[in-house]
């Protein structure tokens, strides 16, 4: 453990950590300091000298505050703390030089930059740099890389910061950028210009400090000052990750992350980042009724009133929740079929989980677990596609010194691991194994959701609880969906599961888009793209897609988190608790409420932990009974990272990407 030191910043005294740096000791006392290469979450490069400061009674230049930590402070000749200066004559004269020399090479790029009017180096060189230039000779020009569809790179603005080179080998856990040459002839490429591997890459663009490194589906669309910007959830994974909508005017014109220690630190997988453009093709704007075997366009009230029919004339009704469903909507959903005397299940992937016991299809462990384990444990799961961002703090947790083992497929997680075996007796194994040391330890077990598709999938989840009794630690169940937990928590679920609701004679389809429904049934679809559950329908009422309305999402974990509207629907569309509410109020069986609060009201009533927003609550242990494992082996949930829910899969670049990746997967080597 690290002692406080006292330091003397800008005439503040400040008691921090020795083992900080003095940029984190200065952002401590409350003290910018300008850096371009520096970044918190990556290891210290220490070559942009931006944030150069003056140690006083140290030598007679400026030191690099990114890389010197308090600990090498000396302090003065009669033990006072040693005094450091972040304004001084001598670091104002260093801050610009040292911009002098980052613009010698910069082309004037400004007015057609994408990266203008958000751009470190625009800002720093207004806050801290000459009016005039000394350089008259030539800029230097360096070839632009192909990095794929996602990242436009524009390398002669690029001022060799190396943050992307970091985070993609670092973080991503990818090793196909680097720099080569010296001085002038420096620059940062790709191994034998090869496009980036990576479904992380997209926060590179984030990372850049200058326009070198920019969105290419965003280019040229918008400035940054034209856009409204709401804070919101992302909803491709069940992750929760917490983002940032950009909309000009109806369309979302971008997606960025938002920092969130706790659970997506500030990264987004490439999916979350780039769906956007599946917003706005494939749209239902207007309610459809099949007659004769083909669906025409509709008003409201005839789709209400043909939907209304057939749930009045069911003999059996049943209604299957979406993936993207929000909870609000699940609990709506739950509370008009189940008041007709029909079954609702959100399990439509067949996932044996445990309704009514939290710990076993959530867990007992956060997110932020992963940070101190020793030990972990991944049964029947590919978090680098299921969930990439878990997986770059799987890596990260890799780095400082965690052990990882997998049963299960054996795939590329970009850290290594003990490959344990692939099948159930790998399991059955681990539950009869003797733990000794890593009880003493914090360990943890992450159960996939393939793990837990199959027939036995009971089984699977009692055998992954009792490792967990046996090692001391915590269980974590990694869902592909993000609005699964939530409708476990309002009890979306029947004892039949899927299968029960596919011997129904009328269907109501909550988004359900990954399903097949066998023909016989009537299929009333509400949802926001024509998908498979479109093209099965009797009815559609169109409903927002999750940039489109507030709900509440519960992800992974157990965390709820409220995604906020960034925009409205297209055309007839509406948000899916007034369909339901529009809908119960034509079978004479009106929902006691008229708005999103008091259908929240009501919601918290019958399940108050949703309402502690962010907070993740404690479960109480409950183990499932043990059953007999069968013999198959554990297939991962994910087969196509880029088209598992319907907005991606009505998306272009969603849709090259997924073929890329196929080629790649499928490209013979050289030696082959």
């Amino acid at each position: 453990m690290s002692e406080l030191r006292k330091i003397i910043i800008d005439d503040h005294e400040v008691e921090v950590d020795g083992a900080l740096t003095l940029i984190q000791a200065c952002e401590e006392a409350g003290i910018e300091v300008p850096r371009f290469c520096y970044h918190e979450r990556l290891s210290i490069a220490g070559n942009c000298r931006m944030c150069l400061v003056e140690v006083v009674g140290g030598p007679p230049k400026p030191a690099a505050s990114c890389a010197m930590q308090v600990r090498d402070l000396r302090p003065g000749p009669e033990g006072q703390p040693p005094v450091v200066k972040t304004n001084s004559p001598m670091v104002k004269k260093a801050r610009e030089g040292v911009m002098e020399f980052m613009l010698i090479n910069h082309p004037l790029d400004c007015p057609i930059c994408d990266q203008g009017g958000e751009c470190d180096l625009q800002d720093q060189a207004v806050a801290y740099g000459v009016d005039f230039s000394r350089f008259t000779e030539a800029k230097r020009a360096v070839d632009d890389l192909d990095l794929g569809p996602l990242v436009e790179t524009h390398m002669t603005r690029c001022i060799s910061c190396t943050r992307c080179v970091r985070f993609t080998s670092e973080v991503a856990g990818i090793t196909q950028m680097g720099q080569t040459g010296r001085g002038e002839d420096a620059e940062i490429t790709s191994y034998l210009n090869q496009t980036l591997d990576s479904n992380l890459q997209g926060n590179i663009i984030d990372l850049c400090p200058v326009g070198a490194l920019v969105s290419k589906p965003y280019a040229f669309t918008a400035r940054p000052w034209e856009l409204t910007k709401t804070e919101t959830i992302d909803v491709m994974d069940a992750l929760g990750s917490n983002i940032r909508v950009d909309t000009k005017g109806r369309e979302v014109k971008r997606i960025l992350p938002r920092n969130h220690d706790g659970v997506n630190e500030e990264w987004i997988s490439d999916k979350s980042r780039f769906v956007w453009d599946g917003l706005r093709r494939q749209r239902l704007d207007t309610p459809y009724i099949r007659e004769n075997g083909k669906l025409r366009p509709a008003t409201w009230p005839e789709a209400l009133g043909a939907a209304a029919v057939a749930i009045k004339g069911a003999s059996k009704l049943g209604a299957l929740v979406g993936d993207l469903a929000s909870t609000e909507a699940a609990f709506s959903v739950k509370q008009l079929v189940e008041g007709q005397g029909g079954i609702v299940e959100c399990r439509v992937d067949g996932a044996r989980l445990p309704a009514g016991n939290r710990s076993g299809y959530v867990g007992t462990a956060s997110i932020e677990d992963i940070d101190t384990a020793k030990y972990i444990m991944l049964i029947g799961t590919n978090p680098r596609e299921e969930a990439p961002v878990l997986n770059a703090r799987l890596r990260k947790s890799w780095i400082n010194g965690a052990n990882v083992a997998l049963i299960g497929e054996k795939v590329d997680l970009t850290f290594d691991y003990v490959h344990m075996g692939t099948d159930r007796s790998a399991l059955e194994k681990l539950t009869e194994h003797e733990f000794g040391e890593v009880r003493d330890v914090p360990s943890l077990v992450i159960v996939g959701q393939g793990a837990l598709t199959e027939a036995d999938g009971a089984a699977v989840l009692a055998a992954a609880q009792q490792v967990v009794e046996r090692t001391n630690g915590k269980l974590l169940v990694l869902h592909t969906a993000a609005g699964r937990v939530g409708a476990l928590d309002v009890g979306a679920v029947n004892d039949g599961g899927r299968n029960a609701v596919s011997d129904c004679d009328v269907i109501y389809n909550l988004g359900a888009d990954e399903v097949e429904i066998a023909a016989g049934a009537f299929v009333i679809y509400q949802g926001s793209h024509g998908d498979r559950g479109a093209h099965r329908a009797d009815v559609i009422l169109p409903s927002a897609a999750y940039t489109e309305e507030n709900g509440l999402f519960v992800n992974t974990e157990g965390r709820p988190q409220l995604a906020m509207r960034a925009g409205f629907a297209p055309g007839e569309a509406k948000e899916n608790w007034a369909i339901l509410r529009a809908l119960s109020a034509e079978i004479e069986a009106t929902q006691p409420w008229d708005s999103l609060a008091a259908l929240r009201q009501a919601l918290i009533e019958a399940v108050p932990h949703l309402a502690k927003v962010d907070t993740v609550p404690e479960n109480d242990w409950q183990a499932e009974a043990m059953d007999k494992l069968g013999k198959a082996d554990f297939r991962n949930a994910v087969s196509d990272f880029y088209l598992t829910n319907p907005i991606a899969r009505a998306s272009s670049l969603m849709a090259d990407l997924s073929r890329s990746a196929k080629e790649r997967a499928n490209t013979p080597l050289a030696a082959e």
